[in-house]
């Protein structure tokens, strides 16, 4: 609080000091109030301004789209195929889409592919269905092959779970000549 000035005189009469204090005192408690008030308008901004970061950020960690590498071979097959054909898939999924995308290479097949799926769910070494085809149903399946397709949540969640296999079919083997599990990575 701020001391009473002195006017020189040793006992400065009670309305000089009661004047004083009305002024001084009034005067610094507009200004705690007011500095009161600038520090809560500038607490409630930045941790909105926070809020609003952290949710960007958030969403933009959800987002990010996954990379995923499959080796296809015969030896991943059920049962096990004896084959010198082998592939390779480049998949991009999307979580905030649900959107999955592929390129599929595959090479010293039997013969021509018949078609290609996602199938799912299930693990190696167990048989599923198709989920997804990677081919236009009825069409040859040339190298490579490319597309993109929307899952559901419930084939989205089976995806990144893992539970998603690729099976390339040939004239040879119906069931699958080479095959490869979906690992999507974790996190």
């Amino acid at each position: 609080m701020p001391v009473a000035p002195t006017t020189g005189v040793s006992n400065p009469g009670l309305f000089e000091k009661r004047v004083w204090y009305a002024v001084n005192v009034s005067y610094d408690s507009a200004m705690i109030g007011e500095a009161d008030m600038t520090m809560a308008i500038f607490r409630r901004a930045l941790i909105l301004a926070v809020g609003v970061a952290g949710m960007i950020w958030a969403a933009g960690v959800q987002a990010a789209p996954q990379s995923v590498k499959v080796s296809l071979n015969g030896a991943q097959e059920t049962p096990p195929v004896e084959t010198a054909g082998t592939g390779a898939a480049d998949l991009t999924y999307d979580p905030a889409t649900r959107v999955v995308t592929w390129t599929i290479s595959y090479s010293g097949l039997s013969g021509p592919a018949t078609m290609a799926h996602f199938h799912g769910p299930g693990a190696t070494p167990g048989k599923s269905v198709v989920v997804v085809w990677l081919t236009k149903q009825g069409s040859a399946a040339e190298s490579p092959i490319k597309g993109e397709a929307t899952l559901t949540p419930e084939q989205a969640q089976q995806f990144t779970a893992g539970e998603w296999y690729i099976n390339v079919h040939t004239q040879a083997h119906p069931a699958g000549e080479v095959r490869g599990q979906v690992t999507p990575p974790k996190g």
